[in-house]
Formats: C-alpha cells, structure tokens, sequence
C-alpha cells in the first residue's frame, strides 16, 4: 500500500469537480479559489492573484534551498464529448489536456509533505495560470514570481497518453519546441472572375506561398535540426464568381533552437516577398514566437529521472524532444529545472481502458487517467526529498 493512498479518495473527488466546473485561462477564478483554501487548510502561506488569478503556496521547515513544483490550471475551449458522468457543465470548455489532474496531484503532494515534512527547506508550490497559449507562466513572472519567491530549482510535470501508466520520461536539453505564429494577408484588388486580367489573384499568390512554404523546412534546414512549419488555415473568398480583394494564411513554426527560428522565420518573410514581387499582390507578414523551447537542465533532468524511479515508475530519457510546446519554459529560462512526462496511457490488453485512457491530448473525448494521481503526488514529493530531503537517500 502507497503512503498516498489514503488521500486519493478526496483527491479524485477533486479532481472530477474541477473537470466538470472547468475554466479557460486567466477565468480561473473558481478554481484557484478552491486551491487557495486547500493550501490554507493545511497551515501555507498563501498568496493568490500572481499573473492575474495564479496562487502560490509557501511550506517552510527550516534552513536550506527553496524548490518550486509547478502545475497549471485553465481548460481548453473545446466542446466535450466524452459523456462521462463528471463532463464538463459548461459548454465550449473542456479539460482536455489533464490540467485538472495536474492541480489535484500537486495538491496531493501539498498535503504529503505537509504532513511528512522530510526536508530542510521551502517549497513554492505554483499554481500556474493560462498555460494554454495565452503565457500563463511569463505573466506569473513579470508579476515577481521569482523575486517573491526566489527558486533554486523549479520542476513541473504533464500527463502524457503515449506512455503507459507506471513510465515517465524527460531528457536534458530540449524536451518540448518553441511555438511560433505567421499570419499572412495576401491582397489584390479584387474582380470578376471572369475577367482575371484586371486585378491580381489573391488566392492564386496564396496558393503558390503555401506550396513555397512548405519547402522551407525541406531545403533550409539542416536535416540533421529539427522543425516542422504547417499551414493551417487559409481563407478568402465568399463567391463562385468573384476574385478575393484580400486572403489570409495561418500557420504555426515548431523548433528547438533560436538559430533555427531565425532562419525559418528570414525564409518565410523572403518567400511572401518574393510572391508579391511575382504576382503584384501586396503581402503583410505577423510573426509571433509566443513562446520558447523548454530545455531542461542537464542535473535536474537527471533527478527528475532518479525522483521518478524513486515514486516507483519506470523511468527512461525520452530519445527525442515533442515537437508540441509548453510555456513552463518561460519558468526554465529563469530557473534552473526540469519538465517530466507522466504515463497514463492504457495497456493495450487492458480494453476496458484502452477505449479512452490513450486518448491524445485536446481530443473532444479525452480524460486525464486517475490511476495516475498516486504517481505524479509520489513524483512530487520525491523530487522535494531528493533535491532538499534531510532524511538519508539511496
């Protein structure tokens, strides 16, 4: 039996609140509210409002280093379609990325040190904000997360269905990509269909931007780099007989380094110049790096590991980085740490699991798996002991 067992009951009745009661980002009153009253129940400091509705829990017990743990706490909005009994009450919003779990396993691992208190040292417990593109984690920051609380290590982790339950992963250096936004407005003049000799085809400069785009990635970088550029959005035009004035192009940029962003980024604004030149349109380029790659530190990823082996998982370096993003890297260009993926994907010989625990994450079906609450509390709470323990470690 898990030392944590006996709190987990409370927590999976946490844990299907939140989820039914979800909340989008920088709206998580509710939410934070429930987290703030949960941190002073068991004697923390509390701190709330940090980066607009972000709250931070303080445990002191004596001298020594200050580690934070993070989690974070908004929703997606996204229509639910699980139908599971604790589904989400608010149409368009769904936690569909296992924040919901997230916030209930470091609230669990709250309690467990709070009761054991087998360190020397403070832990900064963050409940993070909007982690969903909106830069949660920057806003907790510019609002003096680490002044406040100054953090020698800081360590957070994410459910992840392509693990099975009972592994987890990370690695040193790159474990998740930058995110980059293009908007492209391509711009003619607009016409008669029929007469395509008097204005230039918006839509056809489109076309051929999208199709040089996609080579950028192909023939510009170092195929031993990675990257991915994907359009994913085009719009223009309402009628079959009329040429667009105006079109728009959407997409995103993944990569691991600034190098690489660089010289995607030089090559998609050359290409849209190089079409308007090409096809007399006018093309206005926004490029946005929301936010960065999250690199971990080579001695945190590798207790971050040991922390794991030590809660019991089967714990491996991940062989490649995901090319998904995550804005705790904001945190990690601050502070020193590590981000871990937690398994909670089903056997495959498990079918009464296997319908719905490997579900990918953002899918209108997706749950964060329960049976993955002891492990993350346990991750936690080892990481604290391993980084600040004062009992004897193996």
């Amino acid at each position: 039996m898990s030392e944590v067992d006996d709190l987990l009951p409370d927590l999976v009745a946490l844990r299907h609140d939140i989820h039914a009661n979800p909340e989008l980002a920088f709206a998580e009153h509710r939410t934070a509210a429930i987290v703030a009253a949960a941190l002073r129940a068991l004697g923390l400091e509390v701190h709330q409002g940090l980066g607009g509705t972000g709250v931070v829990g303080v445990l002191r017990q004596g001298p020594g280093r200050c580690i934070g743990l993070r989690a974070d706490m908004d929703a997606l909005p996204m229509q639910e379609q699980s139908g599971l009994p604790h589904a989400s009450r608010t149409g368009g919003i769904h936690h569909g990325c296992g924040h919901d779990g997230h916030t209930s396993m470091l609230l669990g691992a709250a309690r467990q040190l709070a009761r054991t208190r087998r360190f020397s040292g403070t832990v900064v417990f963050i409940f993070q904000p909007a982690e969903e593109g909106k830069g949660g984690a920057r806003a907790m920051i510019e609002d003096g997360l680490f002044e406040r609380f100054p953090c020698d290590a800081v360590y957070a982790l994410h459910n992840w269905p392509d693990l099975p339950l009972g592994e987890a992963q990370t690695r040193p250096g790159p474990i998740m990509a930058a995110a980059d936004r293009f908007d492209i407005t391509v711009r003619g003049r607009g016409g008669h269909a029929a007469q395509p000799q008097q204005t230039p085809d918006a839509i056809l400069a489109a076309s051929e931007l999208v199709c040089q785009l996609n080579t950028i990635v192909a023939r510009q970088i170092d195929p031993g780099e990675s990257a991915v550029l994907s359009v994913t959005r085009i719009e223009g035009g309402h009628s079959h007989n009329v040429l667009p004035a105006e079109v728009s192009i959407t997409g995103t940029v993944r990569s691991f380094d600034a190098d690489t962003q660089d010289r995607i980024e030089a090559a998609l604004r050359a290409r849209a110049a190089g079409v308007a030149v090409a096809s007399g349109t006018e093309v206005e380029v926004r490029y946005t790096r929301y936010y960065p790659a999250t690199v971990n530190s080579r001695a945190e990823a590798r207790l971050a590991l040991a922390a794991a082996e030590a809660a019991g998982l089967r714990a491996s370096e991940a062989p490649m980085p995901a090319f998904t993003s995550e804005d705790f890297s904001f945190m990690l260009k601050e502070v020193p740490g590590a981000y871990l993926w937690l398994g909670q994907g089903a056997d495959p010989q498990d079918a009464a699991l296997a319908a719905w625990a490997s579900r990918p994450l953002h899918h209108p079906c997706y749950d964060f798996n329960d049976k993955a609450l002891p492990f993350g509390i346990r991750w936690f709470t080892a990481v604290v002991v391993r980084e600040i323990g004062s009992i004897p470690q193996a």
